[in-house]
């Protein structure tokens, strides 16, 4: 455990930031398997409307540092790759 008051403010900090990371993670996993789910089951015009959302999502959680500017690009590009593949099916 630590020592030190800067150890243990610091500690109680990477605690707390570790929860709202996980909570972005989580959400934005829970968002894409809904898109992947929207893409198989609905119309276009709905799954565009779930990408757009998608997108939105991923953005934030890499602006907020949770997850790497490149991983989310990857993401979004996959997603979008599935959503115009349905279009041309």
């Amino acid at each position: 455990m630590a020592n030190h008051k800067s150890e243990i403010k610091r500690a109680r900090q990477n605690a707390k930031q570790h929860d709202c990371n996980k909570a972005v993670k989580t959400g934005v996993k829970n968002i894409i398997k809904a898109t992947r789910q929207s893409i198989a089951e609905r119309p276009k015009a709905e799954a565009v409307k779930e990408l757009n959302t998608a997108k939105s999502k991923i953005d934030k959680a890499s602006k907020k540092g949770v997850i790497h500017k490149n991983t989310a690009a990857r993401k979004i590009s996959r997603l979008a790759r599935r959503v115009n593949r349905i279009a041309t099916s």
